[in-house]
């Protein structure tokens, strides 16, 4: 498994990709999620920047995941202060890297641990399921919770989604990420 996360390059538009054969997995969650944050928890060090203000990122962001795999740090989705035309362009950004990226072998979805399933969830879930490509649920902020709420949201959020793979972590306490980090490997890059 990975133990060193390095930052490769950003992009808009296909032709910028970086260029490689390594399996893809793409980071998608509000703009509050915690996207971030996870990422640099997995790095244990700081490779993606976390800003206070939500919707910050607005680029793909490629990070080489000791070549073994690359992560993909897609811009959050949810956050209205940007015009009609940014947000025009950031679906077309994601839509095109989502439906022609031939790497792509998953995605991982980042939720605040706190938040309900919503329909831009359960749109991205029929999403992945039309593109084949499996998904799991990252519930990020597990820290803000006893252990009994965190089990509850867990299991609210698996019978709402329908989905198995659901993985509470916490930044701050630098727990679940590995479990994460894990499933990924074993059952979508090694595959």
């Amino acid at each position: 498994m990975p133990k060193t996360i390095q930052f490769i390059k950003s992009a808009v538009l296909a032709k910028d990709y970086p260029i490689n054969k390594l399996a893809e997995v793409a980071i998608a969650g509000r703009s509050n999620a915690g996207k971030s944050s996870f990422i640099n928890a997995l790095a244990k060090g700081k490779v993606a920047k976390v800003s206070s203000t939500p919707g910050k990122t607005r680029l793909l962001n490629f990070f080489n995941m000791e070549d073994s795999y690359v992560l993909v740090d897609m811009p959050g989705y949810g956050f209205a202060a940007r015009s009609g035309d940014e947000m025009t362009e950031w679906h077309q950004m994601i839509e095109t890297y989502l439906m022609t990226r031939e790497n792509l072998v998953g995605l991982i979805l980042v939720m605040d641990i706190r938040r309900s399933w919503t329909p831009d969830e359960e749109l991205l879930k029929k999403f992945s399921d039309q593109r084949g490509f499996p998904l799991a649920v990252v519930l990020t902020k597990a820290d803000k919770m006893s252990r009994s709420q965190m089990l509850q949201a867990v299991a609210k959020i698996k019978k709402t989604s329908g989905l198995s793979a659901v993985f509470p972590v916490s930044s701050m306490k630098k727990e679940g990420q590995d479990e994460v980090e894990e499933y990924v490997y074993e059952n979508w890059v090694k595959a």
